[in-house]
């Protein structure tokens, strides 16, 4: 997958796409029905999506909502079969274009697309004024197609991140990985920390969440990729998502315990799957109480994952 960061200076190669547009936060089933619309045999399959996403640009001091990191999505994207990600800077020049000189500008003169394919509630232009039905007409007059996707649902539930990241947040992971089509995972590279886990007897891989909407916090039975290195590959584990309030931190993280496993992850990436919310996070009385329910916590989520 060939990635472009402007809509600026694309070669000719490079241009004529079918191309699916959209934030993509968690490529859940709705996402990947509006790129599988946008599948054609004459054309590369391309993705327009935007950077940062235009929630962060217009409000910085929002608390974090994103299901993904650009390069996480990046990766789901590639997995997809996409050609061409058009990840468009999303700044005071593009926001201020009105719909009609962003079709022109952006899509035909510099992306040269042949075909576009939106969401039903897809907006675009300065004021987010301009809709798919607007993208339509702008379509016939330019010389691109368009196809308006509806929204995906099951029964009266609507398929999108916002829904995602409701379900993420009450730690039901299942009805996420039903709407994402997949686990919601968490992605990125293992940190040094306090290594209290190793002396407690469960070392951890701690991983940053930062930029990323928290799911519920708690411990969770979770499988784990270590996506580089001698000892590639997926296992089992426990993690905990939270503020450590047994030891006063309150920056959130990942800490993941991987079961059966010895080495050395610092500096590695690992991909960590939620699949099941085991309780919240709690305070105890004393380091033993602690080890305790972190036996209890290990047993249930190697059954669990055992299960799968």
């Amino acid at each position: 997958m060939q990635t472009h960061h402007h809509w600026l200076d694309i070669s000719a190669a490079d241009k004529g796409a079918s191309v699916a547009m959209g934030n993509f936060d968690g490529v859940h089933r709705g996402h990947q029905r509006v790129i599988d619309l946008a599948r054609r045999n004459d054309a590369a399959l391309g993705i327009i999506c935007f950077e940062p996403h235009p929630r962060e640009f217009f409000t910085p001091d929002t608390l974090p909502f994103r299901l993904m990191s650009s390069q996480t999505r990046a990766n789901r994207l590639a997995r997809l079969g996409v050609e061409h990600l058009y990840e468009l800077p999303f700044d005071e020049t593009l926001s201020s274009l009105s719909a009609a000189d962003f079709a022109r500008e952006v899509l035909v003169e510099g992306l040269g697309v042949g075909h576009v394919v939106v969401g039903a509630d897809f907006c675009f232009g300065k004021g987010r004024k301009g809709n798919a039905q607007d993208l339509e007409v702008l379509g016939r007059s330019l010389g691109f197609g368009v196809t308006i996707a509806p929204l995906l649902a099951q029964g009266d539930r609507i398929f999108s991140s916002t829904a995602i990241r409701t379900a993420l947040s009450e730690g039901r992971t299942r009805d996420a990985a039903d709407m994402l089509g997949h686990w919601h995972r968490i992605d990125g590279e293992v940190l040094h920390g306090e290594k209290r886990g190793r002396e407690l007897g469960y070392p951890t891989a701690n991983m940053s969440i930062k930029g990323l909407h928290p799911p519920r916090y708690g411990v969770y039975a979770v499988l784990v990729d270590v996506l580089g290195g001698a000892q590639r590959g997926q296992y089992h584990g426990v993690a905990s998502v939270g503020v450590r309030p047994m030891f006063g931190e309150n920056l959130p993280n990942l800490e993941t315990h991987i079961f059966d496993f010895d080495g050395d992850l610092y500096g590695h990436h690992l991909s960590v799957a939620l699949v099941a919310h085991l309780r919240d996070e709690a305070r105890f009385a004393s380091l033993e109480a602690l080890i305790s329910q972190m036996d209890v916590d290990s047993n249930n989520a190697r059954a669990i994952l055992k299960a799968l």
